[in-house]
């Protein structure tokens, strides 16, 4: 084993950092679970404790209530299926793969209850409205953006492009439909969605 291998080897968390780790795991699918069940106003850092069987100690040294734990272990969870911003060199393509992967994400079965309740939550909570739009909607409307200006340099899109209306055209259609609406999700309907949402985009001035 050379070197850079050992020192790699040696950074991985050994001892109590695996325990920390392992308890962390522990609590964040409680908490989803949790969040799935009861929802966000009947949750409380009780309930988590319960269902993760462990001590309050274990919740309070990592967050100091409720909103700060949720909000951090939602960013965390969003940020691991933000849209993939490598220039695909088409925007049929990039808006296709938004959907497809946004749709896989939507059919788990946690994300399906947990979404809208946090949305209608946030409709009565201005705080987790806005700490939610800062961790999570902010930088997935920021991924989408960075898609939409390359489509824009490439000449796929208008240079005067209202971009805010077109990040709102490249996610909304699908998230009501699968989260409000219901219906088939297809592959034929997924080949309808990409080109009305790259004729809506292309109006978007």
């Amino acid at each position: 084993m050379d070197s850079t291998s050992r020192n790699t080897f040696d950074r991985r968390p050994t001892g109590s950092a695996v325990l920390r780790e392992s308890v962390t795991e522990t609590i964040r699918r409680a908490v989803f679970e949790e969040l799935a069940e009861t929802g966000y106003a009947r949750m409380s850092m009780e309930a988590v404790t319960r269902r993760a069987r462990v001590g309050k100690a274990a919740l309070y040294r990592r967050w100091p209530a409720k909103e700060a734990m949720v909000v951090e272990l939602v960013s965390e969870a969003a940020a691991a299926h933000l849209p993939a911003t490598a220039d695909s060199g088409a925007l049929h393509d990039d808006v296709e793969r938004f959907i497809r992967h946004t749709m896989a994400d939507l059919r788990h079965p946690l994300a399906g209850r947990i979404i809208p309740d946090l949305v209608a939550e946030s409709a009565r909570n201005p705080s987790l409205r806005e700490a939610l739009h800062e961790a999570v909607l902010g930088p997935r409307r920021a991924a989408v953006a960075t898609l939409l200006r390359q489509a824009v340099v490439r000449g796929e899109l208008p240079g005067d492009i209202d971009m805010g209306l077109a990040v709102d055209i490249f996610g909304a259609p699908l998230y009501f439909r699968m989260l409000a609406v219901g219906g088939p999700t297809d592959d034929a309907y997924v080949t309808r969605l990409t080109h009305a949402v790259l004729a809506a985009l292309a109006a978007s001035r």
